[in-house]
């Protein structure tokens, strides 16, 4: 878990599979750098580098919608239960998991190809998603700044004439475009939008600049899709949410100091309520 020394040459890898790209240790993704920074720490990060963990759930919908959609990713084994809880349902489910492919019952398999269905017919994303491209491409630059090495796996790169695209799949609860807002605050996906940019760019791919869209895919019926270009001012402030980061990480790499979130202080620091709610109970039963 080190900087880089040298400064390397962005490298472009096509077939690369999920597992190891992610289990690389030698650069830091967008998912890492955005755990480096609150609500997470680097002391949670470390660990949970070191520990990866089991699949979530939760992720299946997400990881089999894309295969359906880009046609690349885990391949996706719609089983014939209707739920895990018998032994021999949960014993083909782990058999599949073993085998690196995504398990999915019965319902969740029409779940999943209805999202992709609504996806392809959808007014903006089918047209988008039909342009010629590349999909799950990994890229790796090198921070000049930091020396760190880099990594992003876009979903779907279309290089144009005159821009380049990075189209980003969200399955979400709920894709009214108040709720996808709130998604990229509370998940910090703008940070994730200026990485893949600058990524893209370091790499060589957008000459001409480039744009960061999100297709946001609700779980429930009837799959409705909301698409948005990321904002300018959100990518200006997920590119110095990286710089934080990188910078963080750069400083525990080399001192091999990972705090957590309050790290050494004095004395102990003081907490209370959330500055809204505090104003609130204020202005209720202090002010007048």
């Amino acid at each position: 878990m080190t900087a880089a020394v040298d400064v390397e040459a962005p490298q472009i890898v096509d077939g690369l599979p999920a597992d190891e790209y992610h289990a690389d240790r030698t650069s830091i993704s967008s998912s890492g750098l955005r755990a480096l920074l609150a609500p997470g720490c680097p002391a949670q990060f470390k660990y949970d580098r070191e520990h990866p963990r089991a699949a979530k759930k939760e992720f299946d919908l997400g990881h089999a919608a894309h295969k359906l959609v880009l046609g690349e990713g885990e391949e996706i084994v719609v089983t014939e239960w209707e739920d895990w809880r018998t032994k021999a349902a949960r014993e083909e489910r782990d058999a599949i998991r073993f085998d690196g492919a995504v398990p999915l019952l019965v319902h969740e398999g029409a779940q999943v190809q209805a999202m992709a269905d609504a996806i392809r017919q959808h007014r903006d994303a089918g047209p988008l998603l039909n342009l010629p491209g590349t999909s799950e491409q990994s890229i790796y630059w090198t921070d000049s700044a930091t020396g760190i090495r880099c990594r992003i796996r876009p979903d779907r790169l279309i290089v144009l004439p005159q821009t380049t695209l990075v189209i980003d799949i969200k399955t979400v609860a709920d894709a009214n475009p108040d709720a996808c807002s709130k998604s990229i605050e509370s998940y910090a996906y703008h940070q994730q939008g200026a990485l893949y940019i600058d990524g893209v760019q370091a790499a060589g791919l957008a000459p001409e600049g480039a744009r960061f869209i999100f297709v946001f895919v609700s779980k429930k019926p009837p799959h409705l899709v909301t698409v948005r270009e990321l904002a300018d001012q959100d990518q200006d402030i997920g590119r110095a949410r990286n710089d934080r980061a990188l910078r963080t990480y750069r400083e525990c790499a080399e001192s091999g100091v990972w705090p957590d979130w309050t790290g050494p202080v004095p004395t102990i620091p003081q907490l209370g309520m959330p500055a809204w709610a505090a104003l609130r109970q204020f202005e209720e039963y202090i002010g007048e």
